[in-house]
């Protein structure tokens, strides 16, 4: 079985998953958040406002089911608090946060058989939801690597901070699984087709193409983050003016690359506006067969080495997205990740896991190998409710969205 080879191939750190805390503890200010995060997760006290650090620098931040229960405790406890008017959301060390724990879901998965696994996902999802419709301002300082969950844990997030060593991407297609944690929203609202783009192909964005199609609503440059912090500490109030104001005061507009993603809108909506995935292939080497680009051979050969899966759910989520709320998204996302997770139809996330995570021989063999081999029936069946007595789908609580709206800075 696929899954056991990928667990017998695990390092030990990644198969333990001790705690020293339990989640009885409210949020303590300049220590542990509190709960099952241990040091994972570090808060520190200034006034009214909180900072909040993603603390596992060497595993680049990735989110642990205990990281993630800890986040979602402090998110709730402060929204009560009158007291506490602002979060700062960073991460220790040279990622703000890789993405989600992977490797703890596959264990889960093994323990508890797939539902373990979806109750990681579904308290990310929770807490992804809590954060998007969350009243008080929260400000994420985007340094370094920013992936999968760690862009789920801040782009919903009312100001998203970049810098000139952010590198943001959502690159899971490759591991057999598909943009979630509300990606679904937040890329279906990027200009044009752009969204699509970067959804199937896990292209990478620096700071200011963030900053330009509309991921992030400022700049700072990375020698004057510290400024910045120092300055929100001093802001005594949830007027999302006057935090923006503030930010103002330390952002540049920088310029964009000449060889950036962005240069080419005509290329993409012209190529990921098609119906389908193999139309979209199609459109992208008529292209390269009038034009010697390495930009668009690159493109060509990512999605021809994605899973095929994937690629097709992916780009059907993030279309039904473009009409729907972000908890609609993640509604209809945790159906998906369910289904993914089950294996019913494809064993490509743990074959993913395998081939990018554990072996690292970045050589997957997809289940099916093919597009054509991928029906329109089992995309299908992704997006539907699972035949199990003991799931459940997500139920989000009622709660006032803020509205947020990506914009674009082109």
């Amino acid at each position: 079985m696929l899954l056991a080879r990928v667990l017998s191939r695990l390092p030990a750190r990644h198969l333990v998953q001790g705690t020293k805390r339990s989640m009885a503890s409210l949020p303590a200010a300049g220590g542990a958040a509190g709960g099952d995060s241990s040091d994972q997760l570090l808060v520190e006290a200034d006034g009214s406002t909180r900072t909040l650090i993603l603390n596992r620098p060497k595993k680049l931040n990735v989110l642990s089911s205990a990281m993630i229960k800890g986040l979602l405790r402090c998110f709730t406890v402060y929204e009560k608090d009158d007291r506490i008017k602002l979060l700062i959301m960073k991460g220790k060390g040279r990622a703000f946060c890789a993405g989600g724990d992977i490797t703890g879901c596959v264990r889960s998965i093994h323990n508890e058989s797939w539902i373990g696994g979806a109750d990681f996902f579904r308290h990310l999802y929770l807490l992804n939801y809590r954060i998007a419709t969350y009243i008080k301002p929260q400000v994420s300082l985007l340094t370094g690597i920013v992936m999968g969950g760690g862009a789920g844990v801040s782009l919903h997030g009312r100001f998203r901070v970049v810098t000139d060593n952010t590198i943001f991407a959502m690159p899971e297609t490759a591991l057999g699984l598909f943009p979630d944690v509300g990606a679904s929203y937040f890329l279906s609202r990027l200009p044009g087709f752009y969204g699509e783009y970067l959804g199937l192909s896990g292209a990478r964005l620096d700071g200011a193409e963030m900053l330009a199609c509309g991921l992030a609503t400022h700049f700072v440059p990375s020698n004057r983050l510290l400024l910045l912090e120092e300055s929100l500490k001093k802001v005594n109030t949830s007027n999302p003016f006057v935090v923006g104001s503030t930010i103002d005061q330390f952002a540049q507009q920088p310029s964009l690359k000449e060889n950036s993603s962005l240069n080419r809108m005509e290329i993409i909506n012209k190529c990921f506006s098609k119906r389908t995935v193999e139309e979209i292939i199609s459109s992208l080497e008529e292209v390269a067969s009038d034009l010697a680009d390495e930009w668009v051979a690159a493109t060509i050969q990512y999605l021809k080495k994605a899973s095929p899966t994937s690629l097709k759910i992916s780009l059907r989520s993030i279309r039904e997205g473009r009409t729907q709320t972000v908890g609609e998204c993640l509604h209809r996302e945790y159906r998906m990740v369910c289904h993914v997770m089950r294996g019913d139809f494809s064993p490509d996330f743990f074959e993913g896991c395998r081939a990018v995570l554990v072996d690292k021989d970045k050589n997957p063999m997809w289940m099916p190998p093919r597009l054509e081999q991928v029906h329109d029936k089992a995309v299908e069946e992704y997006f539907s409710r699972i035949d199990d007595p003991e799931w459940e789908d997500l139920n989000l609580p009622a709660r006032r969205s803020n509205g947020r709206i990506v914009e674009s800075m082109l």
